[in-house]
């Protein structure tokens, strides 16, 4: 199974990095384990030919665990575009205070295209071309 590189994973995170108490870390922790595990999964064998047990199995959770942290098959996939729902807001709000919002807006959407970063589609990652690919190739998951 394919590991997701560090800089992979945090693309998709949507920067959850505020201080959180040892039960938070580890539910982050338990969700991280069970998306990178499916995502991994998803990327050697095809979505389709992936059960959820599989998964659950090869995280090391019950089922009952990962239908807590994602409802669907389906969300194991998109919750990562779903960290990132927000990422415009969280940018106005931390300009610094001179910068007008499209401004920062355009110099944070600039910055990605910059470093290719997966979420902007330019990239040359082999992992993200993977994940891409993934999406457009599976009947039952919506296509960029």
């Amino acid at each position: 199974m394919r590991q997701l590189s560090s800089e992979w994973r945090h693309c998709y995170r949507g920067g959850m990095a505020e201080q959180l108490g040892l039960r938070e870390r580890k539910k982050q922790r338990t969700r991280q384990t069970i998306a990178d595990t499916a995502i991994g999964l998803f990327l050697s064998r095809g979505f389709d030919d992936v059960s959820v047990a599989e998964i659950a199995e090869a995280a090391e959770v019950s089922k009952r665990t990962l239908f807590a942290y994602f409802p669907a098959k389906e969300d194991l996939v998109l919750h990562r575009f779903a960290d990132h729902e927000d990422e415009s807001a969280r940018v106005v709000r931390a300009r610094p205070v001179a910068t007008d919002p499209l401004s920062a807006l355009h110099a944070h959407h600039l910055d990605g295209l910059s470093r290719q970063d997966p979420v902007t589609g330019l990239t040359s990652d082999p992992q993200s071309l993977a994940f891409l690919r993934l999406l457009n190739e599976t009947a039952g998951l919506p296509s960029g």
